[in-house]
């Protein structure tokens, strides 16, 4: 059986897991995890550099954004896979560093299959939220358009009165839009360490995917509740403290006020970041746990 159901309980054992995250190395797994977020930042810097330089009106940057994400559609799945290595070799005491995040990136390392997976998910993704927003908000788009227009223009007046006219139906299609958040959730963590980490074929990993995640709903569940909560609260005290950090600065100059809340800002976004790809890993090493916990694969014994 290549899939576990777990307790309700496992869900909070998940996040508890990931809050220790990095103690055994925590130079690659938190460095990792650093140089994922900043290469995960290039497609919004680009896409607000390149509006800043050109001025594009709405069809120039939906351009931009789609071109961006067809990138990242490539290159993410193999950010991920190389970190859930980085993070499952400290895990296990063995070598690594921030810097095998790219190994993925190399001949051998199952490049193919790691973006064949992230596609895969991607077209799904897609599919659902066509037929979601077909279903429940076909006023959403024209909606949006009229929000991206007035995000183009600069106009915050018009930003705020399009953001209070929302469409009809618009809280039932973030309801369901949630919950096929927390579904694919489930999914791409499962299918994604089967890929990374256990050598299974982009199809194999993505049944395993489903079924862990049906056979896990109570504790995926329990894990979004208790999740939301300490977000909240962790993002409070972070503000608490940026705020007043920007305060004192701020009585002396502005820049001082930025140079001392930024390095708090960004630990915060790291900690989360940490923490989220913890709960990926050990959601997937806990639904998917073999006899022994079987090592990493060598590429040539993968499932093809």
């Amino acid at each position: 059986m290549s899939t576990h159901a777990r307790s309700p309980a496992a869900g909070w054992s998940w996040l508890k897991q990931a809050v220790n995250l990095g103690r055994r190395n925590p130079r690659a797994v938190f460095g990792g995890v650093a140089l994922l977020a900043l290469v995960a930042m290039v497609p919004s810097l680009v896409q607000a550099t390149v509006q800043g330089a050109l001025s594009l009106g709405q069809t120039g940057m939906l351009s931009v954004m789609a071109v961006c994400t067809l990138v990242m559609v490539v290159v993410y799945p193999l950010l991920v896979g190389g970190l859930l290595r980085v993070i499952d070799a400290a895990e296990h005491g063995r070598p690594t560093h921030a810097t095998a995040l790219f190994d993925t990136f190399r001949a051998g390392n199952d490049a193919g299959r790691l973006i064949g997976f992230g596609v895969a998910m991607f077209v799904a993704y897609l599919a659902v939220f066509v037929v979601v927003v077909g279903l429940f908000g076909q006023d959403f788009f024209a909606w949006y358009m009229e929000l991206l227009a007035a995000g183009t223009q600069n106009d915050a007046d018009a930003q705020a009165k399009v953001l209070q006219d929302v469409p009809e139906g618009f809280g039932t299609l973030m309801a369901l839009g949630t919950l096929a958040g927390l579904f694919f959730s489930g999914v791409y963590a499962i299918g994604f360490g089967q890929v990374a980490l256990r050598g299974r074929s982009v199809g194999s990993a993505l049944v395993d995917g489903v079924a862990g995640t049906l056979k896990n709903v109570l504790p995926i569940g329990v894990l979004a509740v208790v999740a939301f909560v300490g977000f909240f609260a962790f993002a409070l005290v972070a503000a608490l403290v940026i705020l007043v950090l920007a305060t004192i600065g701020g009585l002396v100059h502005p820049v001082l006020a930025m140079l001392l809340a930024a390095p708090v800002y960004f630990g915060a976004l790291l900690v989360l970041y940490v923490v989220m790809f913890g709960v990926m890993y050990f959601m997937w090493r806990d639904v998917c746990a073999e006899e022994g916990e079987a090592p990493l694969l060598p590429p040539d014994r993968v499932e093809l």
